[in-house]
């Protein structure tokens, strides 16, 4: 009996606190691609320029207004004197009830500014795209960031605490060397410097591990408690869209986002400088309305007449002198549209020089992962014949725990590597404009193979 309460309360305690899953990347982007407010902000902004084309459509179409009015007025005419008898008469006010109804319909049938305005908005529903794509990209760079971040924090600890270990070891070897009289104080004043000041590295990796892990939680709204890490790392550059810095380079200035939007903006202030030379130009419109009102006149004949009119023809409006403000404006797009292809050419030139850098940081972290994984190889060894030597009486614990404290820091600066090379690999596709989720997919396959 007594066991069947224990099964069934483990079996509550199960279902009521889950087992925790590891998180690999992929999960964690897609729990900020959900939540991350940067994010949707970008997404309510792409959405709100989507509108653009419709706005600059309207240029094009009718323009129906319908207008009433509605009043009573009353005439008082004051006294009058009778010309004949000279008799003042008063005579009563006049009310008078009036009421108008239009209806007016304007189709343009030629406007420039109309025309090129169209123009401008499709350009800016262009660079929106842009925009929203750059907002995708830059969310799975803050998100793998992050993510490694935690994990280079998490091997700080673990670093930090093999150490700490280690010389907490070397202090009581030291006290206990004191007490039997075969060590003086000093080492033992050492040991404890050394102990007090690995306490602290330790305080400090763990509280960079809590502001790595917040960090991760402001994108995703979710603690992180267990991420996945590499089992083993593998890197090369056969997996790789493009084999040479020059293939790079050439894929970022055809497809880079970054470039697409300098490029939009600098579309678009030369369509500003045509849009305002435009308002030299006539416009010609087909104007129709459709009238209805009664009492015309009352006011001033005392006695209204009731119209009904209707209306159809055409409307020129030519332009002649504003001012210079047109001259003036667009002096003004000219220069903002020279400041435009300069920041266009400084974006390609950046853009390329970034290239280059990740493609190198992607060349050398692959070099420094290969050299680092043979250091850890090495330091494996040394561990297995430091434990070798303490078993057949030659080594201490000490140094067991020092050769130990060595491969933790190798294994710490090979992952550091490799999350450094997967993260200019992640760039370096970014670049290009090739990154999304699917790359993101293969990163984590990467990772967690």
């Amino acid at each position: 009996m007594k066991s069947w309460h224990l099964v069934l309360c483990m079996l509550i305690n199960i279902l009521w606190h889950p087992p925790l899953l590891a998180a690999d990347l992929i999960g964690v982007y897609r729990e900020a691609l959900a939540h991350d407010a940067q994010y949707r902000s970008a997404r309510a902004l792409y959405e709100a320029t989507q509108e653009k084309t419709t706005q600059g459509r309207a240029g094009f179409l009718p323009n129906i207004a319908f207008s009433a009015n509605r009043n009573i007025q009353q005439i008082d005419v004051g006294k009058i004197t009778d010309a004949r008898t000279g008799i003042a008469l008063n005579p009563p006010e006049n009310t008078i009830h009036a009421r108008s109804l239009i209806l007016t319909a304007t189709q343009p049938l030629f406007r420039m500014e109309n025309i090129i305005i169209y123009q401008q908005s499709k350009t800016e529903v262009s660079r929106a795209d842009a925009q929203f794509i750059v907002a995708g990209q830059d969310l799975i760079l803050r998100v793998s960031q992050a993510y490694f971040d935690v994990l280079d924090a998490q091997i700080d600890v673990e670093v930090a605490e093999t150490q700490k270990k280690a010389i907490h070891k070397q202090l009581e070897q030291a006290r206990r060397n004191f007490e039997v009289g075969v060590a003086t104080i000093v080492d033992t004043n050492e040991a404890q410097a050394r102990y007090d000041l690995t306490t602290s590295q330790e305080i400090a990796a763990r509280n960079g591990l809590e502001i790595r892990k917040r960090t991760l939680q402001s994108i995703t709204t979710q603690f992180p408690e267990n991420l996945l890490t590499a089992k083993e790392i593998i890197s090369d550059l056969t997996s790789m869209k493009y084999k040479t810095m020059d293939e790079w380079v050439r894929a970022a200035e055809d497809q880079n986002y970054t470039l697409k939007i300098q490029q939009a903006a600098y579309e678009l202030a030369q369509q500003e400088v045509k849009r305002i030379n435009a308002q030299h130009y006539p416009t010609l419109d087909l104007v129709a309305q459709y009238s209805d009102q009664t009492n015309v006149g009352a006011a001033i004949t005392g006695r209204g007449i009731d119209l009904t009119s209707k209306s159809i023809g055409l409307q020129l409006n030519v332009p002649i002198f504003q001012g210079f403000s047109v001259q003036s404006r667009a002096r003004e797009a000219v220069a903002l549209k020279e400041k435009a292809f300069h920041d266009l050419e400084t974006t390609r030139r950046n853009i390329a020089l970034q290239v280059r850098q990740h493609f190198l940081n992607v060349t050398n972290g692959i070099a420094q992962i290969n050299a680092l994984k043979q250091a850890f190889k090495s330091i494996q060894t040394q561990l297995e014949s430091t434990i070798l030597g303490q078993q057949v009486g030659v080594r201490t614990e000490v140094d067991v725990l020092n050769a130990q404290q060595q491969m933790y820091v190798a294994k710490r600066d090979l992952a550091k590597a490799y999350h450094g090379y997967l993260m200019s690999r992640l760039r370096l596709i970014a670049e290009t404009g090739e990154l999304d989720e699917d790359a993101l997919i293969q990163i984590n396959a990467m990772l967690t193979k």
